[in-house]
């Protein structure tokens, strides 16, 4: 998948789906690589559904354990639908990178297993 491609796939994502504070965006990405990697188009395939509920759970847990959260307003600490201003903007810019960084290491770890 190009990289245009996967931009405008996850273009919702942001602030927790949305920016409604939902599941953190980072979450929600990181569990559609997992179905890209070991998913099936096949509902019939149960090895691949066990499969990737199994990572999806791991993935949430180790996140959660980092974070203490998978929800995008807990992780900021406010509800990032009714906030504005330049200090959600710092706020945000200040978290989330984390948030992003950690998932990515979560699921690296998990594609290399």
């Amino acid at each position: 998948m190009d990289q245009e491609t996967a931009f405008k796939i996850a273009a919702a994502f942001g602030g927790g789906i949305g920016k409604t504070g939902a599941t953190c965006g980072a979450v929600t990405g990181a569990l559609m690589i997992i179905g890209l990697k070991y998913g099936a188009a096949d509902a019939a395939d149960k090895k691949s559904k066990e499969t990737v509920y199994d990572l999806a759970a791991g993935f949430m847990r180790d996140f959660k354990a980092r974070n203490g959260s998978v929800i995008c307003q807990d992780l900021l600490g406010f509800n990032i639908s009714s906030a504005g201003g330049p200090e959600t903007h710092v706020i945000i810019s200040q978290r989330c990178p984390g948030f992003i960084k950690d998932a990515a290491d979560i699921i690296e770890q998990q594609l290399r297993s």
